[in-house]
């Protein structure tokens, strides 16, 4: 007999991108992980930090602020948003965990856009929550159907993972003002990498809340850093459902210097989406289908699901991790991550081999 909850038992545990072992030699195109180093003003508020106190490491022992002030103090300042309006979490992936506990009962509805980003199916499973999708069509325009949807909460990923593609501000307000009862949370994870962003609407609506997180454009996934901006009673309330002491005293420190260096951040991203329009012209050179992108990856569909999954067993023998995925409406496509000219370089001869092999 177990002694979880039947909906745990249920469930199956979310599986992240594959993580090789320690000096292992491969080339990672499958985690979405900025292939350039954050700014060296992170490196050296970290040292800082260590060599504070009476001894090297000695505030280690003491406990980080609770309320992360510097961290949220800085993106206060970098967007303009009210520090009381800004929460901040381990990661956004923690944030999102906190939005479902305290927004969804066992058997109300969470809903989302399919196929998205797919810890939103985790931690619905994990809150006992009903789950309701609707599929994007082709050209990964919001479902009609999401529009009006009686959910307590409804995740819109913008830039959508993984087909990286976006929305315009009048289709997204539409869609918050037909959900009058309804939190929307649009996860802004990748939006560095794309041409505009929707934060405002954070500020200008009762019902929207946005995330950001450090992992992807500020090159700190190994920090466990994001923020959600957000209008004061809903963040109000979210505090109630944090962890005390949820960011330890380093990321705090390197997530205010990485959001004080912001010219830093724009220059990676900038030769992001340099060698992204690089991979996405050759990719459609060599047949595949490509999405238009505004992320720092590329999802490019193949001629069926036996080529996709084949090609992701050939890259990976050739030591090159990208992310496949066995899901309807994905089976056909591969997900690679923007990394250096190098690393594209080879990735694009592994797969010319691959495709000459028929």
């Amino acid at each position: 007999m177990s002694l979880f909850r039947p909906n745990i038992d249920a469930m199956e545990a979310y599986k992240p991108g594959e993580q090789p072992p320690a000096g292992a030699k491969v080339i990672k195109l499958n985690t979405n992980e900025n292939p350039y180093p954050p700014s060296p003003q992170v490196a050296a508020a970290i040292r800082a930090e260590l060599e504070a106190g009476a001894a090297p490491g000695d505030r280690l022992r003491l406990y980080s602020d609770p309320k992360a002030t510097a961290f949220r103090q800085a993106a206060a300042d970098a967007t303009g948003f009210p520090i009381d309006q800004i929460l901040h979490g381990n990661g956004s992936d923690e944030l999102l965990a906190m939005l479902a506990r305290a927004f969804v009962g066992e058997g109300e509805v969470i809903a989302y856009p399919y196929p998205t980003y797919v810890l939103y199916e985790t931690l619905a499973h994990a809150q006992g929550a009903k789950i309701v999708t609707f599929d994007f069509p082709r050209d990964f325009a919001l479902p009609a159907q999401l529009f009006g949807c009686k959910a307590k909460l409804v995740f819109v990923a913008a830039p959508n993972s993984p087909s990286g593609t976006v929305y315009d501000e009048a289709t997204v307000r539409k869609l918050a003002q037909s959900l009058p009862n309804s939190v929307l949370v649009l996860d802004e994870a990748y939006v560095e990498f794309a041409t505009g962003n929707l934060l405002h609407l954070a500020r200008e609506l009762p019902n929207v809340v946005v995330l950001r997180t450090f992992s992807k454009s500020h090159s700190l996934a190994g920090m466990r850093l994001g923020l959600l901006f957000g209008p004061r009673p809903l963040v109000d309330g979210l505090w109630k459902v944090k962890d005390s002491y949820n960011l330890d005293r380093l990321a705090i420190a390197a997530g205010a210097a990485a959001l004080k260096d912001p010219a830093w951040t724009k220059a990676n991203a900038e030769k992001v989406k340099a060698t992204r329009a690089r991979l996405a012209q050759a990719l459609a050179g060599l047949g595949l289908d490509v999405l238009p992108s505004q992320s720092n990856f590329i999802f490019a569909r193949m001629k069926n699901a036996a080529a996709a999954s084949g090609a992701y067993r050939f890259l990976k023998e050739q030591g090159l991790l990208i992310r496949y995925f066995p899901l309807r409406l994905l089976d056909d496509g591969l997900r690679i991550t923007v990394g250096t000219d190098a690393e594209i370089d080879a990735l694009l001869a592994a797969l010319k081999e691959y495709l000459a092999r028929g």
